[in-house]
């Protein structure tokens, strides 16, 4: 049986077990089982290439110890077990206080979590399923991956999910251009699935690494801060998945809640990728964690303030902003001008209503930036939508290819022989500044849409209201003559 297949079957066995409510709860379910069959098949791994190496999970409650003889305990024995025992215990398990300890990704991961499902019979045959792939075969965990991303997608349709996840093409070209090297410190301060972290991953290896030792340096740089349990959960198990040995650097957390000032030198990054949440609100006292000018309740204008102080001299950023923040008032002004004299904000890419369709319905912006020098010219992209379609949708949705024009447009590394042209348009800082730091600037190579004369429409206009009076009257008439007889 195909990974693709055992995961449906699974689905469709838990879709059976009367405590499992909708797509939300399933993919919790799946994700902390997931999780634990693809620590026990690491374990192995790691056992044999260290023979002192010591599992994070305690014997009794590793995966092999109650899940892997499909004979085993099932039903209220099963069910016991669980949420007796396994649950009450990874969520209290002891750490040893030393880094890297794989004992606390266990925990946080678990500290939130819940068993959903009713049936121990149900929940054996769940077992049963995932004992099935081995995620130590390196063509079934390339194919799990693959089945892995869809369901991150599938939490789209989970309600508020939307908060999750940034489209695999968008984190995959942010990641391109900023070019994220090993050694470097690369930090996503609200992760959500893991989806920049696992695509600047993929493009390390590719570039960049060729020796154990570049692994190494690349797995000690990685960064990472989620809020929320089912996110915080997903993307452990997305690192995982990638191979990542210990992804105790996803930590369990609010990036905001810490004060600003907090932030010291020994916190400086390299790299930034992030798609802050936007739209939202912070709880009551948050923004008093930040200096004055900048406080606010709008979440992305606060992760925008951190990220400028986060950045080490010469660090660069990738950021996913809606166009808000481009036109915004306030303390919005006051960011982008903090930004502007802190940063070079050198590149804005403006993307259509219609990539973040159906889940949201808004414009966005991906902002480049590299902090130690003022921006003195911006550059803008606009991309469009492919002629072949009206819009991005679930079934046409962006793919990478569609980006490589910018790519093409981009100028390397070091940004040369941008031109303008039907897409892109430069605009001096002078200029943004004498908008009072609005920075919404439309495309002026864009042609309006002819609409005709309006003299021509007026007068058509007035014909029409004619005709329609008309119209009405005789139905008018009709209608009299009808009820007299």
């Amino acid at each position: 049986m195909s990974v693709r297949t055992t995961v449906k079957s699974i689905q469709d066995i838990m879709r059976q077990d009367s405590g499992v409510d909708g797509d939300a709860q399933r993919i919790s379910q799946l994700c902390w089982m997931f999780f634990l069959k693809i620590i026990d098949d690491q374990d192995k791994e790691l056992a044999l290439l260290d023979k002192t190496y010591r599992s994070p999970i305690p014997a009794e409650l590793q995966w092999r110890a109650w899940a892997a003889n499909p004979e085993g305990i099932t039903g209220e024995e099963l069910l016991t077990f669980i949420n007796g025992e396994l649950f009450p215990k990874l969520k209290n398990l002891t750490q040893s206080g030393k880094g890297g300890d794989r004992r606390r990704v266990v925990r946080d991961v678990f500290e939130d979590a819940f068993n959903y499902m009713k049936s121990g019979q149900l929940m054996r045959q769940v077992v049963n399923k995932i004992n099935a792939i081995d995620f130590n075969n390196l063509s079934e965990r390339q194919h799990f991956g693959d089945i892995y991303e869809q369901i991150l997608n599938d939490l789209q349709s989970a309600g508020n999910a939307g908060e999750y996840y940034t489209p695999r093409a968008v984190t995959a070209f942010m990641a391109d251009r900023i070019d994220p090297k090993p050694g470097e410190i690369l930090l996503d301060p609200a992760c959500g699935t893991g989806g920049f972290l696992t695509c600047a991953i993929r493009q390390m290896r590719d570039r960049y690494v060729k020796r154990p030792e570049d692994e190494a340096k690349m797995q000690a740089g990685l960064r990472a801060v989620e809020k929320k349990q089912l996110p915080h959960m997903l993307c452990v198990t997305n690192m995982l998945l990638h191979n990542i040995e210990n992804p105790s650097f996803v930590r369990h957390d609010n990036t905001l809640a810490r004060p600003y000032i907090g932030y010291t030198q020994s916190d400086r990054v390299d790299v930034v990728l992030t798609n802050p949440p936007f739209g939202g609100r912070e709880e009551d006292g948050i923004e008093s964690n930040f200096p004055q000018q900048f406080r606010t309740k709008e979440t992305a204008d606060l992760f925008l303030a951190l990220i400028v102080r986060l950045l080490k001299p010469g660090g660069r950023a990738a950021v996913v902003l809606p166009d808000g923040t481009l036109f915004g008032e306030g303390v919005k002004t006051r960011l982008k001008e903090h930004l502007m004299e802190e940063c070079n904000l050198h590149t804005i890419v403006r993307l259509p209503n219609s990539v973040f369709k159906p889940y949201a319905s808004i414009g966005t912006n991906l902002l480049f930036f590299e902090k130690g020098e003022p921006t003195k010219d911006i550059w803008f992209y606009e991309h469009r939508v492919p002629e072949s379609q009206k819009a991005y949708s679930m079934t046409k949705p962006i793919r990478f290819e569609h980006l490589q024009p910018c790519i093409d447009w981009w100028g390397g590394k070091e940004r040369k022989g941008r031109e303008e042209g039907p897409q892109a348009w430069r605009v001096t800082a002078n200029e943004v500044k004498s908008r009072s730091y609005n920075l919404d600037f439309k495309n002026p190579h864009a042609i309006a849409d002819d609409h005709g004369d309006p003299e021509v429409l007026l007068t058509d206009l007035d014909a029409a209201e004619r005709d329609a009076a008309s119209l009405r009257d005789q139905l008018k008439a009709i209608l009299a003559e009808a009820l007299v007889r």
